[in-house]
């Protein structure tokens, strides 16, 4: 009996040796996949979702979608524009142990109603649209939000210069979204006219999915008070429903819109069109960089940007045959600008089996990129630095330099406007 004892244990620990790994052992190796997390809307504001997996997509064509070996798969996941919905999508890629990033989206609430949990958890996040100042402002620890777009501490002051500045304005009321995002912006705005000695003479505030009877009223309001001009801060939803409302008003008591970028994250210029925009004063804030600027275009005066419409163009044939085709083009170009300096990081980390691991040297490594990197915007010399509270855009790509004011042309094209204006101290 003693000898059939031995002989059982000895079979089970030579079967327990020749068995594969456990589901738990595989999943701490990459095996030839790492994978890119897009946490998005891709409903509400689709335009914004499918631009930024356009960007990406086309920046790793250009490597052959693989690094180091591996190849790279873009997992596409949509949360609406919930933060509960975000979180799970977080808890996902927390789970996978191919996932390296996770690219964020349009939306600042998701981001900012998840940031502890975020840091707390070492999610890699890298954000090509939403603003919210204290998206990448993390003092409780490690900061692992990196961002190429523009900062709301900053985008107020732009709009407001512009405002003030180039459109003569000085009876200005803000209508801004009852968010975090909204209320960042409604303390960045109020220094910014502070500064250039004026001040708002209303604030309105309004929620998601306003109707338009809402909205009328609300502006009505804002007729009152005498205000000569709206700064406005909504995504592209809300400000359909405003820019309809204005142009639903009394001639003379329409007001000029000088809005944030949100309006340009969905299908506001199908909507709100070209004829209905020629009765609006309207401008938006953008970065740098517009495929339909002519002087760079035409002339070949950006080395880079033939190119990368090219490749788009072979990408989504469906999508994209023009460079007015490209939906939202702000999601494109900051997310293929961001991917960018996402290669050059992981160029100086050598992926392990262990995602962990490769999370933490890709942070460190993102904060070090030193050899000037070629993207759509600029060429990003040390975009970012290690961040701390006396460095506090250390996880910023952009400035306000990089900042313009823009229209929609007759084919709801964006037209960048060239103002030159100094950006006051913010």
């Amino acid at each position: 009996m003693r000898k059939v004892i031995i002989k059982v244990v000895l079979v089970v620990l030579i079967f327990s040796l020749i068995q594969p790994a456990s589901s738990d052992e595989k999943d701490d190796s990459i095996e030839g996949i790492i994978k890119f997390y897009l946490d998005a809307d891709q409903t509400g504001a689709r335009s914004s979702g499918q631009s930024i997996r356009q960007g990406i997509l086309t920046a790793l064509s250009e490597i052959d979608n693989t690094i180091q070996g591996y190849r790279v798969e873009l997992v596409i996941r949509d949360h609406h524009g919930s933060s509960p919905r975000s979180k799970k999508h977080l808890k996902e890629y927390l789970a996978d142990s191919r996932a390296l990033v996770v690219f964020s989206g349009l939306h600042s609430p998701p981001i900012l109603n998840n940031l502890r949990f975020i840091n707390e958890s070492q999610i890699l996040m890298l954000d090509p649209w939403a603003a919210a100042a204290p998206i990448t402002r993390y003092n409780n620890g490690l900061n692992w939000i990196f961002r190429l777009s523009i900062d709301d501490s900053k985008a107020g002051f732009v709009i407001a210069e512009h405002a003030v500045k180039v459109d003569q304005f000085r009876k200005i009321a803000f209508l801004l979204e009852r968010t975090g995002w909204g209320k960042s912006n409604f303390a960045t705005m109020t220094e910014a006219l502070k500064q250039l000695d004026c001040a708002a003479i209303d604030v309105q505030w309004f929620n998601w999915n306003i109707g338009i009877n809402a909205a009328k009223r609300i502006l009505r309001k804002i007729n009152k008070t005498g205000a000569d001009c709206i700064m406005l801060v909504a995504n592209s939803q809300e400000g359909k429903i405003f820019a309809r409302a204005m142009s639903m008003l009394e001639k003379d008591k329409q007001l000029p819109i000088r809005s944030h970028w949100g309006i340009t994250g969905g299908d506001f210029s199908e909507v709100i069109d070209s004829h209905i925009r020629s009765e609006l004063d309207l401008k938006f804030l953008q970065t740098s960089f517009s495929f339909m600027s002519t002087e760079r275009i035409d002339n070949s005066e950006h080395p880079i940007a033939k190119h990368v419409l090219g490749i788009a163009m072979r990408l989504f044939p469906e999508e994209i045959q023009k460079a007015s085709d490209i939906k939202a083009p702000t999601g494109f170009i900051h997310a293929y600008d961001l991917t960018k300096l996402l290669i050059a990081g992981m160029s100086e980390v050598k992926l392990s089996s262990n995602i962990k691991k490769d999370r933490i040297s890709l942070r460190a490594s993102l904060e070090n990129i030193k050899d000037p990197i070629q993207g759509l915007i600029k060429v990003y010399t040390t975009p970012f630095d290690e961040y701390s509270s006396e460095n506090r855009d250390a996880h910023e790509a952009l400035n306000a330099s990089d900042y313009r004011m823009a229209v929609y042309g007759l084919h709801n094209e964006i037209l960048l406007l060239e103002d030159e204006i100094g950006i006051i101290k913010h």
